[in-house]
């Protein structure tokens, strides 16, 4: 960006670490939304050479809808979390809708696609401002900015945004008042006291995320009011049935206007503020465009014009192994196998998820054998990364224009190779990217839409019946990565039903073959500064989103001393 450079001499190897540091670093708990994840990596001079990731909660939601009504299944999974709520209801939906072979109408299409966007736009901003950015941005720093200068640099980020010297004055202002108090508000913990040598920001450009992260906090909310507009509620949606839809005041000018005002003034934030910050923060920190990347990637794809072809979404399916670009695999979902060999369930045979089962055993928290409350999803014998990254990476891949020239843009203003997409910072750009992407795509559908509804078409419902035994899958790639559910019917009610979640994906244990998940491998290499403060360790973390406000407890081998701090 103009007016700031970035660390001079940037390279894999420019992050510095305590090359005598040899031991356990252990983060217990990270958690999700509901739930704990612990993280536990071996670093052998200053590096991780080993990796265990554990989910420490079982929750059994297949237990609990074995003998219920399949209309019923969207009302239960929602509750798998307070954050991604839609999405668990539109791919349990999606799983009765295959199993029951209903076409649904154009118009709820639409709608479902509509809603579920407005949710990447609203998930994205958050993670990257309040789940992901304070691993970047050094907060206090800003209190020595000079507010005139900081300005200037905002005005360059981003130039279509007008921002004064006295804005950023009383920024700094309320932040000084939290220090002084010893009350540091949300930042709270969120940032390392003293400096860390990991964070590169400027105090100028430190403060300018800081108003950033303010203003997002209140951008949020409207973000989440548009899904609402439609979806009834937010979170827990309540517009979604087999069969489309039952949105029919969504079909009036009032809703569709108050969902556009809403939509697109998260759509300018994005344009205005996101992408500018995204872009600038990642010229600093061009060392991450090689730490922390994988092999392997997954997509269901997403936004379909016909809910029956996954081959007509705009994120197209796709599967691609050894970072080849070039040669994007069509998904088949019969190469996709659960394992559950390093976890506490019974048995150790991997299974598809319509022969799941779901029989909790557990050992212990020490055993590195069986560790872990995911089960281990496999793509044709392989881990897999889903998420953001892997749109992108499959989109770009088949060519799809809208994510290639965004990707491109992104890395020529930084001035890296699609080298780079593969790594920690590519994982968070691209979730930049695809939000994007998503919110311009988003006026196609809204347009389309208005035409129906002028045209006298207005159906959003078809009509099904209810057969005695029946199988479907629900496939929906939502802001975290592939979710799929899966329902077995019988005697009209679910005989066995399986979730397949983006973080079972992306952050499970081992398989029966002892090949590492996602984020393990993502591990392997990490460099880490300083074990009593291990932000680079939570940036990759972060970077698949798993929804953390966590305690972190780092152990060294040598002392047996534990130091803990919060992690916002």
């Amino acid at each position: 960006m103009s007016g700031c450079k970035a660390k001079s001499g940037a390279a894999v190897s420019a992050t510095p670490f305590d090359k005598d540091f040899s031991g356990p670093v252990i983060v217990d708990p990270v958690t999700r939304i509901e739930g704990h994840y612990r993280v536990e990596v071996e670093v052998t001079n200053g590096k991780v050479t080993n990796a265990w990731t554990s989910a420490q909660l079982f929750r059994g939601l297949e237990i609990i809808l074995k003998g219920r009504d399949p209309r019923d299944a969207q009302h239960f999974t929602q509750r798998s979390c307070g954050v991604c709520t839609n999405v668990h209801a539109l791919a349990s939906v999606r799983c009765v809708d295959d199993a029951v072979g209903v076409s649904i109408p154009e118009n709820a299409t639409i709608f479902r696609n509509l809603v579920l966007a407005q949710q990447f736009l609203h998930d994205h901003i958050v993670h990257f401002y309040h789940l992901h950015a304070l691993d970047w941005v050094d907060v206090v720093s800003g209190l020595s900015a000079d507010p005139k200068k900081a300005a200037q640099l905002a005005n360059e980020i981003s130039p279509n945004r007008k921002t004064t010297a006295a804005q950023l004055k009383a920024v700094q202002d309320k932040l000084k008042a939290f220090v002084e108090t010893g009350q540091l508000g949300i930042f709270t913990n969120a940032y390392f006291l003293g400096g860390h040598d990991a964070y590169y920001l400027p105090a100028e450009a430190n403060l300018v995320a800081t108003a950033h992260y303010l203003e997002a906090l209140q951008l949020q909310v409207k973000a989440a009011r548009g899904m609402a507009v439609f979806g009834a509620k937010n979170p827990h949606t309540q517009f979604t049935v087999v069969g489309g839809v039952t949105c029919y005041d969504g079909m009036t000018a009032e809703r569709i206007n108050e969902f556009i005002g809403l939509y697109r003034e998260t759509k300018k934030f994005i344009e205005e503020v996101y992408i500018p910050d995204l872009l600038a923060v990642a010229s600093f920190y061009k060392d991450w465009a090689g730490i922390g990347g994988t092999t392997n990637f997954l997509t269901f794809g997403e936004f379909p014009t016909d809910e029956k072809d996954l081959n007509s979404r705009f994120i197209p399916p796709g599967v691609i192994f050894d970072r080849d670009l070039t040669n994007v695999q069509e998904f088949d979902h019969k190469k996709i196998l659960e394992h559950v060999a390093h976890s506490w369930y019974e048995g150790d045979e991997a299974r598809h998820p319509w022969q799941g089962v779901t029989e909790p055993k557990y050992t212990s928290l020490d055993d590195k054998d069986r560790y872990s409350w995911f089960k281990s999803p496999r793509y044709d014998g392989k881990a897999t990364e889903v998420g953001p990254l892997a749109h992108c990476l499959v989109a770009y891949g088949k060519g799809v224009p809208e994510f290639k020239q965004a990707v491109d843009m992104v890395l020529n203003k930084l001035n890296v190779g699609p080298e780079a997409l593969f790594s920690t910072l590519g994982r968070t750009a691209a979730r930049g990217v695809e939000t994007l992407v998503i919110a311009n795509k988003m006026e196609s559908w809204i347009d389309k839409l208005q035409e129906n509804i002028n045209s006298g078409k207005t159906d959003i419902y078809t009509p099904w019946d209810m057969p005695d035994e029946a199988y479907g899958v629900g496939f929906s790639d939502v802001p975290r990565g592939a979710l799929s559910h899966w329902i077995h019917i019988k005697g009209g009610v679910i005989e066995n039903f399986q979730l397949v979640v983006p973080s079972t994906w992306n952050l499970c244990p081992r398989d029966a073959n002892g090949v590492m998940s996602p984020i393990e491998e993502a591990f392997i290499g990490h460099p880490i500064a300083d074990p009593k403060r291990p932000v680079e360790l939570l940036r990759t973390v972060h970077s698949y989103d798993p929804c953390i406000a966590c305690g972190v407890h780092v152990i060294d081998s040598k002392t047996n001393e534990v130091h803990k701090f919060r992690v916002l």
